[in-house]
Parts: C-alpha cells; structure tokens; sequence
C-alpha cells in the first residue's frame, strides 16, 4: 500500500512550550470516515452535510485505505458527464487517493505545519498500530497556535 507515515521529533519538550504541543493534543478523534464500497454520491452528499472537504477511506478493521475528496468527487462528475455514465453505481474505491501520507501522533504541531507546508495536503490521517485515531487538519493547527498567543516560540 502507498502510506507514508512522517514521524515528528523526539527530543524532550520544556514544559509550557510550544515544543511539548502535540498533534494528538489537537486532532479530531471523532472523524466521518468513508467505506470502499460506498458510492461517490453518498460521499458527495455527506460532504454537503457535514460541511467537510474530505475524508479517510477505512476498511472493516478500521485501517487506513485512502482518503476521498470534494476534487476526487469532482473528478467523477466531469468523467460521468464526459463519457455519459450515470454517477449510482460508482464507488469511493474506483475514486479514493490510496497513496496517503499520514504523521505521527506525537510530531510537535508546528513541525506538522512545515508538513502542510511542503505537501499542499489539507488533512493528514494520524495512524497508531496500523488503525486509524485521529486526522489533523491546517485549522487545528491555527487552533494550536491561537492558544500559544503572548507565549515563546522556543
């Protein structure tokens, strides 16, 4: 399978520091996930629903298999229109990104920035023995970095 997992840095963090916030301390634990099997349309309509841009495929052990998106999904309708087939029998496993870049819970939140940063990635999945936990997203990080206002960087 296509997961890369980045792993943050291990060195002690002084406490009351930017360096001891971790992704965990920050990811979203209860997240919508998609199945394979699932068909775009019910990915698109959730999207809508739920007011997100994405989000992780699992299989029925909860391991990671990819990550659909609002673009995956706009994929598909250009497809469909182009070669004239209908959207219902289509299904999130024929769409989903299975190359998935994921990073570790306890990478430092704003090494996990830089990541952003040099990805483009809107979502990173966090993985801990091999099921899905948790995905950080760039407003978690903004989040973080609010509650550190007034504070050293160090």
């Amino acid at each position: 399978m296509g997961i890369k997992s980045y792993i943050g840095k291990r060195a002690k963090p002084t406490k009351g520091t930017a360096q001891n916030i971790k992704v965990s301390d920050y990811m979203t634990r209860n997240l919508i996930t998609f199945r394979p099997e699932q068909t775009v349309l019910e990915v698109m309509d959730t999207l809508i629903k739920k007011k997100i841009s994405g989000g992780p495929v699992v299989n029925e052990k909860y391991e990671l298999i990819g990550i659909i998106s609002e673009g995956d999904c706009m994929k598909q309708i250009s497809e469909s229109r182009y070669y004239n087939h209908p959207m219902e029998d289509i299904k999130v496993e024929q769409h989903m990104i299975r190359n998935v870049d994921t990073i570790d819970g306890d990478m430092n939140v704003f090494d996990a920035a830089n990541k952003f940063l040099e990805s483009r990635h809107r979502r990173f999945p966090i993985i801990q023995d091999g099921k899905l936990v948790g995905q950080i997203s760039q407003r978690d990080v903004l989040k973080a970095a609010l509650q550190l206002k007034g504070r050293n960087w160090k």
